[in-house]
């Protein structure tokens, strides 16, 4: 089934910029609260969010096979179930509905009034209900700065790295959705030189610039996912800002990997961009520095360029961009994350979101953690408005944005904007 959806000759009549991380062209999915407090299933072009639950009670999704309350729901985990087929159809006919050259809801005054919102009227919700989230460690520049740092440079990558996606599975209940803040956690730490931990806020607050992509329903347990057919089960991507507590997260780590330090907050974008809307991107990864086992070996474009930045935005400041990286830099690619996630059976349900690793590029300007920009606090990152930083302080907002774009047409994902506030009191 073609993807028409896509078409970059294709025009609106809703109003847009002509930078709009939203055209046409792009019809990601999400969740809002409408002006009447009610929680319903949309899409967005330009500024204006598409109430998908009203469209498809005045019948402008007849002939495609969706149950009447498919977009009456708080989450897309349902849509999600219907499979890609269901997704492209409706992505299609919402391509269709507003094209400039259609009239049947354009010119219909009283259908608009219940579908179309001003953005500051909804307030966006976390778009999946996540069941399972995993977090890979995926690119080799992170995985090199990081071992070099604790390990030195001829230890650097540790002996499976290069021989399968590493990853862990971590906790989806403090999954936000943009906007929201958080506050510095506490943990245990191990100062310098001690030999007994302390206990206290984290001082070692950081980011992770990440993406993360969420799956359907896509096997039985014990079924592993041929690697050929990954790409079938993932529905799109959202930014993913994954919160680290460098410090809680040094100590607590042997011999089990990341806990406390890693799961009190991790932030997303609230619009799931489809990987149908980002096909025009496609682009090759990175080759790989050893012969991988057949069931990780991929064939064809598996990467998108999806350039990324990061910005810290100190209270009442602007905003300084820290770095600027890329999706096409993540060394293993989703279909191999998600086929060595199920090759020894594990089932992947509707909903479930796999987080890509920090997501460095070559360049100093491109690591997309303050660990590595600040080099373990050794080289300070300065700001536009004075002042520098090793790693975020109280009251500093980080906010990850990501786009493509080929041939005149900008396909992005809005951005995931994440306040941190002090330590929690009562």
């Amino acid at each position: 089934m073609p993807i028409t959806a896509n078409d970059p000759n294709r025009k609106t009549w809703i109003k847009t910029t002509p930078n709009t991380d939203f055209p046409i062209q792009n019809i990601p999915f999400g969740v809002f609260l409408t002006r009447d407090d009610i929680i319903t299933i949309g899409t967005r072009i330009g500024d204006t969010a598409i109430d998908l639950g009203a469209l498809h009670q005045l019948g402008y999704f007849d002939g495609i096979p969706l149950t009447d309350d498919i977009f009456l729901q708080d989450s897309l985990n349902d849509f999600i179930s219907d499979g890609k087929k269901t997704w492209r159809l409706v992505r299609n006919r919402i391509a269709e509905i507003f094209d400039e050259k259609n009239n049947t809801l354009k010119n219909n005054k009283d259908h608009k009034t219940e579908v179309l919102f001003a953005l500051d009227e909804i307030e966006m919700q976390l778009p999946v209900s996540v069941g399972d989230y995993t977090d890979f460690y995926s690119s080799i520049e992170h995985a090199t700065n990081v071992g070099t740092m604790f390990r030195g440079k001829d230890n650097a990558l540790m002996p499976n790295w290069l021989h399968l996606p590493v990853g862990y599975h971590g906790r989806s209940s403090s999954i936000i959705p943009s906007g929201i803040p958080i506050h510095r956690p506490q943990g245990q730490k191990l100062t310098n030189g001690a030999t007994e931990p302390i206990f206290g806020p984290s001082r070692l607050v950081d980011f992770e610039l990440e993406m993360a992509f969420i799956t359907t329903d896509a096997n039985a347990l014990g079924e592993p996912i041929p690697i050929e057919e990954a790409e079938d089960y993932i529905f799109g991507l959202v930014l993913f800002n994954d919160w680290s507590a460098r410090d809680i997260q040094k100590w607590e780590y042997v011999p089990l990997g990341p806990f406390l330090g890693k799961n009190f907050a991790s932030s997303i974008s609230p619009w799931i961009v489809t990987l149908d809307a980002l096909e025009p991107y496609r682009t090759n990864g990175p080759k790989p520095l050893k012969e991988q086992l057949p069931y990780l070996q991929s064939s064809g474009k598996k990467s998108f360029d999806i350039d990324l930045e990061v910005a810290i935005q100190p209270a009442n400041e602007k905003e300084t961009i820290v770095c600027k990286s890329n999706f096409k830099y993540m060394y293993w690619n989703m279909s191999q994350q998600l086929a060595h996630h199920t090759i020894n059976g594990c089932p992947v349900n509707s909903g479930d979101m796999m987080g890509s690793g920090t997501l460095s590029g070559p360049t100093p300007d491109s690591f997309g953690s303050m660990l590595e920009l600040s080099w373990r606090g050794e080289k300070p990152v300065q700001l536009k408005s004075g002042g520098s930083r090793k790693f975020i302080e109280d009251n500093d907002t980080v906010i990850m944005r990501g786009h493509c774009e080929k041939d005149g047409v900008r396909i992005g994902f809005g951005e995931v904007s994440t306040k941190l506030l002090p330590v929690f009191k009562k």
